[in-house]
């Protein structure tokens, strides 16, 4: 089985992280975003995995340099210009030479999806493509997805306003393609898979959906990449995906008072600092007696400062005693 996963965006939800690494690069738990997705798909019978990059694609080769990543091969198909999802899979699909049933991920997404078992739904409905879905308290951010008992979708909406939506249930970024879907896609521009296609097959009654209650995050923003790695060490993922906190690498000085927090190898806390619900990535530093709360930091928070739902870049040195809180700095807005 093979499997396109979208890596090529810009991250600009998660600025000002993806100034230096691109998102799917993050890592969550101590392990690459891209690397937990494919193992994921591995696990499911994927063997070979084609990412689909535009943006900065340096990093994922050089990340994989033997062109293996969880055990499945790797393609690299490099967008000459944006194309949007659409355009993207389509271009992917046929730099790789795709021709049978295949998988669709999308990069930013982490879940404990059955792969296995929504490539048998698929098979089962001799649909031209299935989408997975999953609740969501408000499904206005997201395309919707109406369907009937059987699971063949009526309406895909992308992006309704708020109140209007026919259900819950949202497209959940994982799929099951037959080669026509490609035929489908135009060349020669952007396509989005969402607004153009999915609604497409839906009125030629060849879409299909299932909804299943696994664990799914869309790691794309801030509070939403912490609690991804929150969730990874406070047990509430699948066993498989369980890590501990702290690195190996990681110092630690006297004294340090650490609750609910990932520490990554290269990372360091001197005395005395209390962290809580937050995420120190490698090479960032935490000076002594400071106080870090549900933030992620790349960079230097300095001695005795108190750093509250914060998001601190690389190469960004908070002063000795300073006060930040509900920032990101460097303001990516700015």
């Amino acid at each position: 089985m093979r499997a396109v996963v979208l890596v090529g965006g810009f991250g600009t939800r998660l600025r000002p992280l993806t100034y230096s690494v691109p998102k799917p690069m993050l890592p969550v738990g101590h392990v690459p975003i891209i690397e937990r997705l494919i193992d994921n798909l591995a696990r499911g019978g994927v063997t070979d995995v084609t990412l689909a990059l535009g943006f900065r694609p340096e990093p994922f080769m050089a990340a994989f340099p033997e062109g293996t990543c969880a055990g499945a091969r790797l393609t690299y198909a490099v967008e000459p210009e944006p194309l949007d999802t659409g355009g993207a899979i389509r271009f992917a699909a046929q730099y790789s030479g795709i021709d049978s049933t295949f998988v669709v991920a999308n990069g930013d997404v982490l879940t404990d999806l059955d792969i296995a078992a929504l490539v048998e739904f698929h098979r089962s409905r001799h649909a031209e493509a299935t989408l997975h879905l999953t609740p969501v308290e408000d499904p206005s951010a997201f395309g919707v997805v109406d369907s009937d008992e059987r699971g063949l979708v009526r309406r895909f909406i992308e992006k309704p306003p708020a109140g209007t939506a026919p259900s819950n249930l949202i497209n959940a970024g994982t799929y099951v393609f037959e080669p026509s879907v490609i035929d489908r896609i135009p060349g020669g521009r952007k396509v989005s898979i969402e607004r153009e296609i999915f609604p497409l097959l839906a009125a030629d009654h060849t879409l299909w959906a299932v909804p299943t209650d696994d664990y799914w995050i869309d790691t794309g923003q801030p509070d939403l990449y912490l609690k991804a790695n929150l969730d990874i060490i406070t047990r509430r993922r699948a066993e498989r995906s369980w890590a501990h906190g702290i690195a190996d690498g990681a110092v630690i000085g006297a004294g340090v008072a650490l609750s609910d927090t990932v520490v990554a190898n290269g990372a360091s806390i001197d005395a005395g600092a209390d962290i809580s619900d937050s995420v120190l990535l490698a090479g960032s530093h935490v000076g002594a007696g400071a106080h870090v709360r549900h933030s992620v930091v790349m960079g230097r928070v300095g001695a005795r400062a108190m750093v509250s739902n914060c998001v601190i870049g690389a190469d960004v040195v908070i002063a000795d005693g300073a006060r930040h809180a509900d920032e990101r700095i460097p303001d990516p807005s700015a």
